[in-house]
């Protein structure tokens, strides 16, 4: 049987593809697991406790977090920006919980972009709401002109921690660039992260758990990754290792 990767689904308002709300996972995220060998299952958002979210995530291999909106800065005691967008607090507890059964659990996890500034959030991290109003040495944009509107994100390159588990999923796959579409970033680290990549005005854009197959992307993989096989690599080693955690 394929691994069963859970995918965190998210909330979407009532319109013209339905006229109540919708719980979705987006193409680009499910197509790079298909391709890497698992089965993506969406999860509908709901209100579920620690011991819940165990009992759900035990039927599955591995757990993806994707991108989309800002998280709810009261989670982590500050006032809303002015750009802050798209908050809804039902899927910031859904996925909270999620990540924090599946650290329990010891379960494979990948955590794009939003997905990564939820898990640090869950883990009593803080965010810099709008990277645009720091005082940084080196000018690095992290989101296209216009954002959130336009589609596809920009580029910028990575340094990556030498004996990192993302240096280690890399391995001999070249370092790829950042594909990156948001405004916000990781500011204080989550209680067992470490950060293992940096853009180069020094914001963290990938972090792991101290323990365990737990790896945190702020750049988008699944949106290059059928032409670039280095950010397919990344789906790839996630897949493995919900693999092997099957047994």
């Amino acid at each position: 049987m394929l691994p069963l990767i859970a995918v965190a689904g998210r909330i979407g308002a009532a319109g013209k593809v339905s006229r109540v709300e919708v719980s979705f996972a987006g193409m680009r995220y499910l197509e790079a697991v298909i391709r890497a060998g698992g089965e993506p299952v969406t999860l509908a958002p709901r209100s579920l406790s620690v011991t819940e979210a165990r009992a759900l995530l035990a039927r599955f291999d591995g757990l993806l977090l994707m991108g989309g909106a800002d998280v709810d800065p009261a989670l982590y005691e500050q006032a809303p920006h002015p750009r802050t967008y798209g908050v809804d607090r039902r899927n910031d507890e859904f996925e909270m919980t999620l990540c924090r059964a599946a650290d329990e659990l010891g379960m494979p996890t990948l955590a794009v972009c939003r997905g990564m500034q939820v898990a640090n959030v869950a883990f009593g991290g803080t965010l810099h709401q709008h990277l645009a109003d720091l005082d940084v040495s080196v000018q690095v944009t992290h989101g296209p002109q216009g954002f959130p509107s336009p589609t596809e994100g920009v580029e910028h390159p990575l340094d990556i921690a030498r004996g990192s588990l993302l240096a280690e999923v890399l391995d001999g796959h070249g370092v790829p660039p950042a594909i990156s579409y948001h405004h916000q970033a990781v500011d204080r680290l989550g209680e067992g992260f470490v950060a293992s990549a940096w853009a180069p005005d020094g914001h963290v854009e990938a972090m792991e758990r101290n323990h365990g197959w737990f790896l945190c992307l702020q750049w988008h993989p699944e949106d290059t990754a059928p032409v670039d096989p280095s950010q397919q690599r990344i789906y790839d080693a996630f897949v493995e290792r919900a693999r092997a955690a099957r047994g």
